[in-house]
């Protein structure tokens, strides 16, 4: 009923708090649809996560602008929202409070989506990742490794792609 996907978003959302995470597998299940078959609830709820990494990080401006263009996406993607076990109202309505936290300066803190649907919150709960979260619990504001996530990971695979298409723009001139 639900892809695969979004169950691992809401076990990293949830478990370990991982917002890297929550971006990652959620962009890789929204590109892998046509381009005009993509549907703009996933990019809304990839960048609830991002606005949550930037916050967590102290970096108030990318939370900001972030945030801004989750609520925009997610405001016309209600009806998405209840088909993925979401409840729209209360969803937005956090997103909103955390926005204003964000704008009064406020230290980050988790906050959990409002998932109405019991079934989904069973598969998220005995995900295999499950095993080592504790669903619902705080962030873990002494974890270098999901604070600084973007600084810490491999990227020699995006490096190597950059230069292999910088090298064909060229041959290609």
């Amino acid at each position: 009923m639900y892809p695969q996907a979004y169950i691992n978003y809401l076990v990293h959302f949830h478990g370990d708090r991982d917002y890297f995470e929550c971006h990652e597998v959620l962009e890789e299940h929204w590109k892998s649809a046509e381009k005009e078959k993509r549907e703009l609830v996933w990019v809304g709820l990839i960048q609830i996560a991002v606005s949550l990494y930037h916050h967590r990080r102290g970096n108030l401006i990318g939370a900001e602008r972030t945030m801004n263009k989750a609520i925009a996406i997610l405001d016309k993607q209600q009806t998405h929202l209840s088909n993925l076990g979401l409840d729209p109202a209360t969803l937005l309505e956090l997103l909103h409070t955390h926005l204003r936290l964000i704008k009064k300066k406020c230290d980050y803190s988790s906050f959990n989506l409002p998932i109405n649907d019991v079934q989904l919150v069973n598969l998220c709960k005995g995900h295999p990742l499950m095993k080592q979260f504790v669903w619902l619990s705080p962030s873990d504001l002494q974890n270098e490794a999901i604070i600084n996530r973007h600084k810490l990971r491999d990227r020699s695979d995006i490096i190597a792609e950059r230069a292999y298409q910088l090298q064909k723009k060229q041959s290609q001139r």
